[in-house]
């Protein structure tokens, strides 16, 4: 018996989330996704269920998370709107109370700060170029990763560097002090989130992963 039978996913229709929901898909998992759009799915598969609503939106987060055992968000940022990472966050360990759900699974970038890093020149050059360029979306990933380290959940934080999209499976390089690589395969990723469903390593931790 599979430890999870339904998980909620964030983020499905994503540049990597896609790859995870058909990842998970050929493992036989139950899936929810929440959609803004529903009617631009395109993906037929009766082991999907379809919610309607938005991540910034409780209730529609709720409704997501009925009957799950598990959830994993690979939310992006929409274009044009303010930084949704934390609101997020808040609304899933809301939800995760509400019905009793202990595992959460997330992903972010490589320019969240924790204390167990050592971070080497190219991984703090990127995380500086992010706080510059990008600095309400970094700080917000960072108030994200701050709303997890003070809950009791079962979560892990898994710090990314760009995301290839590919299918190519190449060698996958955990560290939670420095990021092992530039690129990370969104076949790899999908893996490494359906891995972690399994066991408890990286509970309560923000692994880096890359391709080495």
């Amino acid at each position: 018996m599979k430890p999870f039978e339904k998980i909620a996913i964030l983020g499905g229709t994503g540049k990597s989330g896609k790859y995870l929901v058909e990842r998970l898909l050929a493992d036989g998992f139950q899936l929810k996704l929440l959609l803004r759009n529903p009617e631009n799915f395109t993906i037929k598969n009766p082991l999907i269920e379809l919610v309607s609503g938005d991540a910034r939106d409780y209730e529609s987060v709720k409704s997501l998370l009925k009957d799950c055992q598990t959830v994993i968000s690979t939310l992006g940022q929409p274009k044009g709107e303010t930084s949704i990472f934390s609101e997020a966050t808040r609304n899933v360990m809301q939800a995760m109370n509400h019905w009793g759900i202990e595992r959460y699974i997330v992903t972010t970038g490589l320019n969240v700060d924790t204390p167990a890093d050592r971070k080497g020149d190219a991984t703090q050059a990127a995380t500086d170029w992010m706080k510059i360029n990008y600095p309400m979306t970094t700080a917000d990933k960072q108030v994200e990763y701050g709303l997890l380290a003070a809950s009791s959940i079962n979560w892990t934080l898994v710090r990314l560097p760009m995301i290839r999209q590919t299918e190519q499976r190449l060698l996958t390089l955990v560290s939670l002090e420095d990021c092992p690589g530039s690129t990370v395969s969104a076949t790899d990723l999908a893996h490494f989130l359906a891995d972690c469903l399994f066991d408890s390593v990286h509970f309560k931790t923000a692994p880096f992963l890359a391709n080495g």
